[in-house]
């Protein structure tokens, strides 16, 4: 009898090793995919970080070309501004011109709208001047050409572009003479 109990008792014990071993590959198996799951997930949270690196790179090399745009066009002002600064004054410039033969006075407008600046040539010939106004309370200009007969006046007012006001400043300009200025009373 005890030989019949010989293979049952192997066999039971083949039985509880096979069931034992599939155990342990069911184990196994189950650490493998959740370890397969967990690089998967870290693979996608890596991939995540670099589409991010990506993009803040892209926007740091935006930002640098805005930068160096930038840049340039402050180089280009500080260039310009060196220029002017080195440029002539015009008060030198006109320092050997003769002084404009013009006298300017101001007076209220006929209908009453502001002041009107007669403008009298005292030279002998025709006179083509630039003339510009400005408004320093309001800080608006205009710029007009006017023409003067010799030994005449005009009277510039409302009528023709500009309505003078206490303060506004006036200039009168030719490029054969200093330039002239005044101030309205």
């Amino acid at each position: 009898m005890e030989e019949t109990q010989k293979p049952a008792q192997v066999a039971r014990k083949w039985f509880w090793l096979s069931i034992l071993a599939n155990a342990l590959l069911l184990i196994l198996a189950g650490g493998a995919i959740l370890f397969a799951f967990t690089l998967s997930y870290d693979l996608q949270d890596a991939k995540i970080q670099l589409e991010k690196s990506k993009e803040d790179k892209r926007r740091v090399e935006a930002y640098l070309a805005e930068s160096r745009a930038r840049v340039n066009e402050v180089e280009r002002e500080i260039k310009r501004l060196s220029q002017a600064l080195n440029a002539p004054d015009p008060a030198q410039v006109d320092s050997g011109k003769p002084t404009l033969p013009v006298k300017v006075r101001f007076r209220k407008s006929y209908l009453g709208i502001g002041l009107v600046a007669v403008i009298e040539n005292t030279s002998t010939h025709y006179l083509t001047l630039v003339l510009t106004t400005r408004n320093p309370t309001t800080s608006t200009a205009k710029r007009f050409q006017i023409e003067i007969k010799p030994n005449d006046d005009i009277a510039f007012g409302h009528d023709d572009g500009w309505k003078f006001t206490s303060g506004d400043e006036l200039n009168l300009y030719n490029d054969n003479y200093h330039a002239f200025k005044a101030r309205v009373p």
